[in-house]
């Protein structure tokens, strides 16, 4: 399974959290997935990239550390975490589909080009 398709399948998740106004440890969304916690951070990159080219809250952000509560070091969408948070809370998540595995895969190219 690739990362965007596992990124397909975290979305969801996610999205329920958001409307929920819950955040998830990554030992959470490993428990859910069954990924191993170091590769639920990588299947997040294709969901921040959506979320950063698609001018939408970041998603990811409400995926922490259980220690710390702070997203890892991959998350580069927002410099103030609790202000994306209570963006990510307020937006309509059920007005958005589900990305597709394509999507996400067009999105990460994207986002890295207007990184470069």
């Amino acid at each position: 399974m690739t990362v965007a398709e596992r990124a397909v399948r975290m979305w969801p998740m996610l999205v329920l959290a958001a409307r929920n106004r819950q955040t998830l440890t990554y030992q959470m969304v490993e428990q859910s997935t069954g990924m191993m916690a170091p590769g639920v951070g990588r299947c997040l990159d294709p969901i921040q990239s959506y979320c950063r080219v698609h001018t939408l809250p970041p998603l990811t952000a409400l995926v922490v550390g259980k220690d710390d509560g702070m997203p890892g070091t991959g998350f580069s969408a927002a410099e103030d975490v609790q202000l994306a948070q209570a963006d990510v809370y307020r937006h309509d998540w059920t007005a958005n589909r589900c990305p597709s595995r394509e999507e996400f895969e067009r999105a990460a190219r994207d986002d890295e080009d207007s990184r470069v």
